[in-house]
């Protein structure tokens, strides 16, 4: 009897989540151990994060630059100066014009509040509203600019810490990201054969095409946001200068920024357009709803499809939940990397179960050939 508990395989997995909960529970009782290597990869995460991210965009370039007969050292060092060429192009164009935007729609607001309270006082003398006393709610919610920025500076004060920790976490990135990125553009390819020399003999390869495939969805997935959120920041942008919306260059930058997050990104890129426009120019911020509408169509059928095409293969209701659950996990940081996590997770899944289903045809297969063989020696 107890051997035949010991061969069952409820068994043989209880034996196994007993041993992860005791691995678990002992590693609690060893944070002392555990604590240095978090704070390790909690600091690496964020330059190798960004060196990534610029590694999918910036490795087809040096692709394209091999193609020229141009060696790979030489191809990654003038692609790194290229982009130190764009990132103080943007610096002095690009920054000083935001910061210009974004401190005249800050002298405006008082402007756009009164313009709310306008509204909502005009509301409040609808007979709609006769019956409910809004006038007295509006004054107990006090909704004037001066509160606004005192709150907003009451909360700067209590969090200058995390001020300053962004701050250095910031120059950390700065300084170490650009070495990383030299470094995987240099070397990236020799990756995967790195990691198959150490890999069983009869598994290389099917872990090497694992690596791709997941190389792939990645290199799609990032290369095809960023040219996605390029198109859709430049011509939102563009159209709201045609209808004369006054900060339509800001606008547009959080727009495209707005874009990679997933079905709820053109909403909230359109909520600061909209705000701004619709209690003193309520038909421009109609014009700002259909300029997204036509950007959005332009972009979920001719950008995305082309671009990045149906390599993620997931469900719109998916991601929806992949969205909430990463936000609540990890806030925005979460709902940005939440669909390529997942992305990544899925093609692992779909991979192993390949191979297991792969294996198990090649039992049936060599167990039917034995017994072929079997009977024919009878």
């Amino acid at each position: 009897m107890f051997e035949k508990l010991r061969q069952s395989k409820l068994f043989f997995w209880s034996a196994e989540l007993l041993v992860i909960a005791t691995l678990i529970f002992v590693s609690t009782k060893i944070n002392f151990l555990f604590t240095p290597i978090g704070t390790f990869f909690s600091t690496l995460f964020a330059p190798v994060l960004v060196a990534g991210f610029l590694y999918y965009i910036l490795n087809p370039i040096v692709n394209l630059f091999m193609k020229a007969k141009i060696k790979r050292t030489y191809a990654v060092l003038l692609v790194l100066l290229i982009l130190v060429v764009a990132v103080v192009l943007i610096l002095v164009s690009v920054i000083p014009k935001l910061a210009s935007q974004l401190a005249s729609l800050a002298s405006n607001m008082p402007t756009v509040f009164s313009n709310v309270e306008t509204w909502i006082y005009k509301m409040a003398e609808l007979p709609l509203f006769k019956e409910v006393d809004l006038t007295s709610y509006i004054e107990k919610l006090d909704i004037s600019y001066g509160k606004i920025i005192q709150q907003f500076l009451s909360g700067l004060s209590t969090s200058l810490g995390s001020v300053v920790s962004t701050v250095a976490s910031t120059t950390i990135v700065i300084f170490t990201a650009p070495f990383i990125l030299f470094y995987m553009l240099k070397d990236g390819n020799r990756l995967v054969p790195g990691i198959k020399r150490f890999l069983p003999e009869n598994r290389q390869e099917s872990i090497a095409e694992l690596l791709e495939k997941i190389n792939k969805t990645l290199a799609n997935y990032i290369s095809g946001q960023a040219i996605e959120c390029l198109f859709v920041g430049t011509f939102t942008a563009i159209g709201y200068s045609l209808i004369g919306v006054r900060y339509a260059f800001l606008f547009g930058v959080i727009a495209g920024f707005t874009n990679l997050i997933p079905y709820l990104g053109p909403y909230l890129g359109l909520a600061p357009a909209v705000f701004v426009t619709v209690f003193d120019e309520p038909i421009k911020a109609l014009f700002c709803c259909v300029i997204v509408l036509v950007v959005q169509q332009i972009d979920g059928n001719i950008i995305y499809p082309n671009v990045i095409g149906k390599s993620l293969q997931i469900h719109p209701l998916t991601i929806i939940i992949v969205l909430l659950v990463a936000g609540n996990i990890a806030g925005l940081l979460g709902i940005f990397l939440g669909v390529p996590f997942y992305a990544i997770a899925k093609t692992i899944v779909i991979h192993v179960v390949g191979m297991i289903r792969e294996s198990k045809s090649e039992k049936i297969v060599l167990a039917s050939e034995g017994n072929d063989l079997s009977m024919k020696g009878k």
